[in-house]
């Protein structure tokens, strides 16, 4: 490959298309060599929910696969289904709720606080969320199986990404980092547009619960804004990455409670 050649393959690419393939890129470890700019994928940020809906699809083959074809035990599929989703969205939103439940923890300023936030050390609060929300996101998806609703793994897996972008609306932007452009360029607009074909989606997957489990994902999105406003004042990429973990779990438990009811 010719100096010319090389130099336009890794040219930033424009344009929507390119934004959502750059959006697919940014969010999983898929293997597609796409290169665009944040600020091009932020502007298609109302787009997220259905990088979930891609991923999510895979996850609920794999629970089809491993669960029925296979006949595997339920927890363990869902243990398999977890780990799935924390490794093709290439541990970033893990992360970011790591980092975001050590710095709520500590008790001083919302300056120090950031700094705890951007402290590449593991502390007490990033264990016990990592523990708390790993385990009962997993006895969620259990349940879930065992009762052959495998479509409401799908529709939280959307839901997860209705919290991010929930979070972006209704947040103060940092100064700087990967989650300001997001937070900035998402209009208010594009973002109902977004949820009200999240909700029609979810009608479709599951008519009984599936509402339940979008509205699960934008009161998961609502409540870590809330926290972050009160102990940051601004909402970082880590506090969007949290926002994705806490709003699957909400929507998880919302649809397991309008099942039970």
């Amino acid at each position: 490959m010719t100096q010319e050649k090389r130099d336009d393959y890794f040219k930033p690419k424009t344009g929507k298309l390119n934004a959502i393939i750059g959006l697919l890129t940014f969010f999983t470890i898929i293997p597609i060599k796409w290169y665009t700019t944040i600020e091009d994928m932020a502007k298609m940020a109302w787009f997220t929910p259905f990088i979930g809906l891609l991923v999510g699809t895979i996850g609920i083959i794999l629970s089809y696969l491993l669960y029925t074809i296979l006949h595997l035990p339920a927890l363990l599929v869902a243990c398999l289904i977890y780990a799935f989703f924390t490794l093709i969205n290439g541990c970033h939103h893990l992360d970011g709720l790591l980092d975001f439940s050590d710095a709520i923890m500590f008790q001083g300023t919302a300056e120090k606080k950031l700094e705890i936030m951007r402290d590449p050390i593991t502390g007490t609060g990033a264990l016990a969320s990592l523990f708390l929300v790993g385990i009962t996101t997993i006895a969620c998806f259990y349940t879930i199986i065992t009762t052959n609703l495998l479509f409401l793994i799908l529709i939280s897996e959307i839901s997860g990404k209705i919290g991010l972008i929930t979070t972006c609306i209704s947040s103060k932007a940092a100064p700087n980092g990967t989650g300001k452009e997001f937070i900035e360029y998402l209009s208010f607009p594009t973002y109902l547009i977004s949820i009200i074909i999240c909700i029609i989606l979810s009608y479709i997957l599951n008519p009984q619960f599936g509402i339940f489990g979008i509205l699960g994902g934008i009161l998961g999105g609502a409540i870590i804004s809330y926290i972050s406003m009160k102990h940051f004042k601004i909402a970082t990429g880590d506090v969007l990455g949290a926002s994705n973990e806490i709003s699957r779990l909400i929507s998880l438990i919302i649809m397991i409670i309008s099942i039970t009811i």
